[in-house]
């Protein structure tokens, strides 16, 4: 942390790392935010203290990003950020009012997240073969998981043998804000993660995590981010190919099946139904194209 940092950044980031148990990364992304606001804070006004701070800075700093190129979306997440720190100042009593009070986000045009086709994934998992060695076996089930799951990478990487439930066919994952979810998983599935696990040698089950690479030891984030987008490119053109497009996948094909759509928030883990809502969108374009295809006055 930088000197210039206010004791007050810290003992919020500490907040958010005990109380509110955020992930490491969500915790650094945070914290990043407040330290460029603050080192923006010493640049244009000398420092000012906690509660000196006024609406009139904040839009300026807000100014100076637009005219930076920066993004409306990331500009959003950094005004977040600024509310949730400004909030737990007002709460702990180190300020009586937020600055953040008459300040709007930008706003932002909504994208439709990419999925990848119901076909091309069966080709995918179905008919292109994967290598027969660790390494294969390994990258064919962690695409299986992301896609019949919906879980995150996070939840992936540090999955454990415990939070697996084969007797009930469901497993168990620790998902944002450390809370848990039950997922279901088809017979296919529980199948292959069965003889996944028995296949594990011993050096192998020194390590609690249920991935583990040709070495024993656990995948990494970037590594499954690369393997995915190795594999899909395999049967998709598709821009976007990290392992998030395998949960829009998931989301999306279940929607498409008449799902609905707060079994979809739950088995996503979302917390609130507008996080879930953007896959409608996908489905009622299926629908369109069904609807053009069939009916006669179309």
């Amino acid at each position: 942390m930088p000197e210039t940092q206010p004791k007050s950044v810290q003992t919020f980031l500490d907040y958010l790392r005990y109380e509110r148990r955020y992930s490491p990364h969500t915790v650094t992304s945070y914290e990043l935010d407040l330290t460029q606001w603050t080192a923006y804070l010493a640049s244009a006004y000398e420092s000012p203290a906690v509660g000196a701070v006024t609406a009139s800075m904040v839009r300026s700093w807000l100014a100076e990003m637009k005219e930076e190129g920066i993004s409306s979306r990331t500009i959003n997440r950094k005004i977040s950020t600024l509310k949730s720190y400004y909030r737990h100042l007002m709460k702990t009593g180190v300020v009586e009012q937020s600055p953040l009070t008459t300040v709007v986000s930008p706003k932002v045009q909504k994208r439709l997240p990419a999925f990848v086709a119901e076909q091309d994934m069966h080709r995918l998992l179905e008919d292109l073969p994967f290598a027969g060695d660790w390494q294969g076996i390994s990258e064919q089930l962690i695409i299986n998981l992301l896609y019949a799951t919906g879980i995150r990478v996070s939840e992936l990487v540090n999955w454990r043998q415990q939070q697996f439930d084969p007797s009930n066919g469901q497993m168990r994952v620790i998902g944002k804000g450390n809370k848990e979810r039950i997922i279901p998983l088809s017979p296919e599935l529980q199948q292959a993660i069965r003889a996944y696990i028995d296949a594990r040698s011993e050096a192998f089950r020194q390590v609690p995590e249920v991935m583990v690479t040709h070495r024993g030891k656990k995948f990494t984030a970037r590594q499954v981010y690369d393997l995915v987008k190795k594999h899909l490119s395999r049967v998709t053109t598709q821009q976007r190919k990290g392992p998030h497009i395998l949960r829009h996948s998931f989301a999306t094909h279940l929607m498409n099946h008449g799902a609905e759509l707060t079994a979809v928030k739950d088995l996503l883990g979302h917390s609130s139904l507008a996080a879930t809502q953007v896959y409608t969108h996908n489905s009622i374009e299926k629908l369109k194209s069904i609807f053009q295809k069939a009916h006669p006055k179309a």
